[in-house]
């Protein structure tokens, strides 16, 4: 059973706790690291008499203090029995062509169904285990609504080279999508810092102080009001690709975190999609590539633009 990603609590401070401070206050009711408290009010999740305060204000008797937590994750994922589509396996890793719609790892709101579990179920024991329990083989993540190619290491010696492959940028990965508008260039780079927006947590955004990232980008069919783009990422940041698109004012189409979202075209989430990986093997050395036809439904968000 899916477990709700936020349990929300309305408390009224007592008269024993007057004067304490509010990350004081949430993280003894909750029995959570005082940290934990502290990024919920900073994250704009918490409210003293309707109002978004500062961690440290002092609480009167009788205050209402509202918040949201978030549920619990499971201390380790469990196999399940969720089809894979494998594109390349041997003793050493996966390539895995991920459907639109699953989630990469379990986590708060999330603590089944992913593509973990299902590699559990597959391979059993055989998974690396440097990204933890809950991650285990995960080289690499893309967004639950982006579909495509991911590396996944059956062992630790795998998991180190390969990572350390995608951090030295010797590890190529090319995503397809459909964005608003047209970029002018048939060709460009992006080479702006991302970092957590400043006041909406959720999301990432290009600011100063960032880190490094940098997306190469070439035009590949411009439609009425749409262009499909491929892009080649040198850096690997949270939502890089969006954050890039929608910096240049052309974000990815149905991305509704980003400004993507169109009437004339209906989509569950961004049309975007890893359509290509290569990475030299680790144990062989050859040089490996893979590509992957794009799936159902980012076929039929092209016809869709097609015919506008």
């Amino acid at each position: 059973m899916k477990i709700s990603p936020w349990n929300r609590m309305i408390k009224k401070v007592p008269e024993e706790c007057a004067g304490e401070r509010l990350d004081s206050f949430i993280s003894s009711g909750e029995k959570m690291s005082r940290a934990a408290a502290q990024k919920l009010i900073s994250g704009g999740f918490v409210t003293v008499n309707g109002k978004k305060t500062q961690k440290s204000e002092r609480l009167q008797a009788g205050d209402t203090v509202e918040y949201t937590v978030p549920a619990p994750v499971p201390d380790e994922a469990k196999p399940e029995n969720i089809p894979l589509d494998i594109v390349y396996e041997d003793e050493w890793l996966l390539v895995v062509n991920k459907p639109k719609g699953m989630v990469v790892h379990p986590g708060a709101g999330n603590p089944d169904g992913t593509l973990v579990n299902a590699l559990l179920a597959h391979c059993g024991d055989g998974l690396s285990g440097v990204g933890g329990v809950l991650r285990p083989g995960i080289v690499h993540r893309i967004d639950k609504d982006t579909g495509g190619l991911l590396l996944v290491a059956k062992n630790d010696a795998a998991h180190i080279s390969l990572s350390e492959q995608i951090k030295r940028h010797t590890a190529g990965r090319i995503y397809e999508a459909v964005v608003i508008g047209a970029p002018p260039e048939d060709a460009g780079t992006v080479d702006a810092p991302i970092g957590r927006h400043p006041v909406m947590r959720k999301k990432m955004a290009v600011i100063s102080g960032g880190r490094e990232a940098v997306t190469h980008y070439a035009v590949e069919e411009r439609f009425r009001g749409y262009s499909l783009v491929k892009f080649r990422l040198e850096t690997g940041r949270t939502h890089q690709i969006r954050v890039h698109m929608a910096h240049i004012g052309h974000p990815i189409l149905g991305d509704e975190l980003y400004g993507g979202v169109r009437r004339e075209i209906s989509t569950s989430g961004q049309t975007l999609q890893a359509v290509e990986i290569s990475f030299v093997h680790p144990a062989t050395g050859e040089h490996m590539m893979f590509r992957a036809a794009r799936q159902p439904w980012f076929e039929e968000i092209l016809d869709k633009v097609r015919k506008l």
